[in-house]
């Protein structure tokens, strides 16, 4: 499967008699209904690791972007109307800042690693505490409730799988709980976060930006109240959008292929 395609129903299940293994691209797994595809007997992997280092890239990408308002100063430094440069044209500082990571796995950590290096204070809120070698080599101070690290961050980062349980995981509540100087950074799913409430703290300054590789549905409308946010970035889910990525996820989906068609171990299989 390469960008959810084909969907993977009953229907077609039911005509491929002699199917053996699911090979899905990337780490999200939710538009795969596992309960059906194992009562088939089919196998399903996905490719959860090859992605990680991309995805962690963009998430610092988009908080940097945000922040010093790169999108902004673009149009700014190319309009044909622009004569001078406002000499009161502010971003937020990333050095120092605190950075608040909901979902502390592969990428999340690679995230903490670069945040790290920008000399950012680092909380993480994980279903599971990572051990203390982990926390102490990124300085990361682990956020039992969610509401604490919410309260406290200058950015807020997300990267969970999309599940029943984070399913507009950041609503209209969450958001209020952060500080009004803060900025939502989501290279998750879109479905992690309440869109209507991000669009109303948004235009009512709950939280001064937002940061998304990732929205529901994708694209959006053309006439979305996101697309004319100024204090707004969005792109077109790249997480893991470079060459070499995509030529590792083909890899490693021919190489669970392989192993389902054999009878080997499957690796990344998703179980």
């Amino acid at each position: 499967m390469w960008y959810h395609k084909p969907v993977i129903n009953e229907e077609l299940l039911q005509s491929l008699p002699n199917l053996k293994i699911v090979a899905s691209s990337g780490v999200g797994i939710d538009h795969l209904d596992l309960n059906l595809l194992s009562s088939y007997g089919v196998k399903v992997s996905n490719t959860p690791f090859v992605v990680s280092t991309d995805t962690a890239d963009l998430g610092m990408a988009l908080m940097l972007a945000s922040s010093r308002r790169i999108v902004e100063g673009y149009q700014i430094a190319v309009s044909p109307d622009t004569e001078y440069f406002p000499a009161d044209w502010l971003g937020a500082e990333v050095s120092g800042a605190t950075l608040g990571i909901v979902g502390m796995g592969t990428i999340g950590y690679k995230v903490a690693k670069r945040a790290k290096a920008f000399e950012m204070k680092i909380l993480y809120h994980n279903r599971n505490q990572r051990n203390k070698e982990e926390e102490s080599a990124v300085g990361a101070i682990y956020c039992k409730k969610i509401d604490d690290l919410l309260q406290q961050s200058d950015f807020v980062l997300l990267s969970v799988n999309l599940t029943p349980q984070t399913h507009k995981l950041i609503g209209k509540r969450e958001l209020e709980l952060m500080k009004p100087t803060a900025t939502l950074i989501n290279i998750s799913r879109g479905l992690v976060v309440d869109q209507d409430a991000l669009v109303e703290a948004l235009q009512t300054k709950v939280i001064k930006a937002a940061a998304l590789d990732v929205t529901y549905p994708e694209p959006l409308p053309r006439d979305h109240p996101l697309l004319k946010l100024k204090n707004v970035v969005i792109t077109p889910h790249i997480g893991s959008a470079t060459k070499k990525t995509r030529c590792l996820m083909m890899e490693n989906m021919i190489e669970s292929i392989q192993a389902g068609l054999t009878g080997l171990p499957i690796p990344n299989e998703v179980l």
